[in-house]
């Protein structure tokens, strides 16, 4: 039992691991594209404000992904085994997903496809009466909604910051702006802990449940 728990966290690691392929990228595109830092300290950046994310970042997403998905509960009442199972699944289907993403260049969210991994796994042990509808409804509505409302909030930014700067210089504005590059990929460094990464820590609780001896 513990080997399996022990392979479950790594699958979990692994996870995470594989999320920095998107994360990573959105985080430090300007930043080198506009040559404000290099590819290597530009990692560096994103990092450290990503590892600080950990301490402070919240687990409101990890609350979701827990108990907001699938019913823990009436799966655990299956036994074990069936536990990590269906964790174990989930965990690879999200990697499996997560790598083809990356190699054909589609920007993806992990969380969405942990969650589908969830709800995949738990279909053929459950039923839909395994499932949380109100939680699910609620990832899919903002599946839609996200890329709208930035879209929308993009396209104020611009207009407001366009109508800042439009009686600067050229050169001042490329001054304040790079640096402003600097704190933009920072904050959005720090970002990703309350969404992707941290959505794996919420079926680690099953797992550890699970594993103990009054589990």
């Amino acid at each position: 039992m513990l080997a399996i728990v022990i392979l479950l966290i790594a699958l979990a690691l692994v996870f995470d691991f594989i999320n920095g392929f998107h994360d990573a990228a959105n985080s430090i595109a300007t930043v080198v594209s506009t040559r404000v830092l290099s590819p290597a300290i530009a990692v560096a950046w994103a990092a450290f404000f990503n590892f600080i994310a950990a301490f402070g970042g919240g687990v409101k997403v990890a609350n979701t992904m827990g108990k907001g998905v699938i019913q823990f509960e009436m799966l655990k009442s299956q036994g074990t085994a069936m536990v990590l199972t269906v964790i174990f699944a989930a965990l690879v289907g999200a990697i499996l997903w997560n790598l083809l993403t990356w190699w054909w260049g589609l920007p993806s969210s992990s969380s969405h496809a942990l969650a589908g991994g969830l709800i995949g796994a738990t279909l053929p042990a459950l039923g839909v009466e395994g499932l949380v509808a109100e939680g699910i409804l609620k990832i899919a509505v903002f599946i839609v909604l996200s890329p709208l409302i930035g879209l929308a909030l993009g396209s104020i930014v611009m207009i407001v910051a366009t109508w800042i700067v439009h009686r600067r210089v050229p050169s001042q504005v490329d001054k304040w702006f790079r640096r402003l590059q600097l704190v933009s990929s920072g904050i959005f460094s720090y970002r990703p802990w309350g969404s992707s990464p941290s959505s794996s820590t919420g079926p680690s609780g099953p797992i550890g449940r699970s594993a103990s001896p009054s589990g």
